[in-house]
């Protein structure tokens, strides 16, 4: 398995897609007891964010979109922040004032999250253009959907991104849903990656239910990156099990077709594939979903009893 180590490392990112995995679950769970907001979850594609995001360096700077908690859990955020900034709580990330869908996080590198599709790649370029001429090693990574791929701001991003030779590693999490439209149904390819060919720049696509093959593919593109300076367009190659915002009944989802992705299921690869090396045990296993419940329930703790923002703050960060 080319760049990836078969033991602890692997564990590692199971750990880390159960995180994720239990952290949307719960947030599920309890907007259907009415105590949250609704979210967008990104169920099923925890592999895409988790393979990429632990590819990346400290130095290296995240864009990222409205299906964010595996970014941001893999980046290393804080459940009982994230909790917090999603129940509108001062002791979130941003004070309480993002929600989920506009969450930054300047110590972890990560600039932004957009909800508006395809918002991260118009800002991409600019923040590579600032790296660039800062002599910094650091690259952007720009995480989408194929949804953002139909925009016109994709083709801008990219195509200005090659002309100027930007450190971009533009990753478009292929789920196959655009909110609730068939990706089919809006592009006639069944891949992301071959338009890289019009602009001149390397184009991957990767199992994106299989982390140790997006974490090996992102970790050769980000040092290709990092020695070249020139963008490349990473494509994992996933699906979402979940709803677009939940909660959501997949009404409009073909069954079967659920069905055969859930038989693909990125944490239950890993986790077959970790027990047929003899990497992990089934206790193992136990003591992982042991640790992430109880730290989820720390975080929920902790994010009940924050305070909501004092009035006085309606108006601070809002402005430089």
């Amino acid at each position: 398995m080319d760049g990836t180590d078969k033991g602890a490392n692997s564990v590692a990112l199971l750990e880390t897609m159960m995180l994720v995995r239990a952290f949307e679950v719960q947030n599920r769970a309890l907007n259907a007891a009415g105590d949250f907001p609704g979210t967008c979850t990104s169920i099923g594609q925890e592999a895409a964010a988790v393979g990429v995001v632990a590819a990346l360096g400290r130095q290296d700077q995240i864009l990222t979109n409205h299906r964010s908690a595996g970014h941001l859990l893999a980046r290393g955020a804080d459940p009982g922040r994230l909790l917090a900034e999603i129940m509108g709580r001062s002791t979130g990330y941003c004070k309480g004032k993002s929600g989920s869908l506009h969450i930054s996080a300047k110590e972890l590198g990560v600039i932004l999250t957009s909800t508006i599709v395809g918002g991260e790649l118009s800002l991409a370029t600019g923040v590579a253009l600032s790296l660039s001429m800062q002599s910094s090693e650091g690259i952007v990574a720009c995480l989408f959907g194929d949804g953002a791929a139909t925009e016109g701001i994709f083709h801008e991003s990219v195509n200005l991104a090659a002309v100027w030779n930007l450190p971009v590693l533009y990753v478009c999490e292929n789920n196959q849903w655009q909110a609730y439209v068939h990706r089919r149904e809006t592009m006639l390819t069944d891949k992301i990656a071959t338009r890289a060919a019009a602009y001149g720049i390397e184009g991957i696509t990767v199992d994106g239910n299989d982390v140790e093959a997006v974490y090996a593919a992102t970790r050769e593109a980000v040092a290709s990156i990092r020695k070249n300076r020139k963008p490349i367009l990473l494509e994992t190659y996933t699906y979402r099990t979940s709803g677009h915002v939940e909660p959501d009944d997949l009404a409009y989802v073909d069954p079967a077709e659920l069905a055969a992705w859930r038989t693909r299921d990125p944490i239950e690869l890993l986790k077959n594939r970790l027990l047929e090396r003899n990497a992990i045990t089934a206790d193992g296993i136990e003591r992982m979903q042991e640790r992430i419940a109880n730290r989820l329930a720390e975080a929920l703790t902790f994010a009940k009893v924050s305070p909501f923002p004092a009035l006085s703050e309606l108006t601070t960060d809002v402005y430089a």
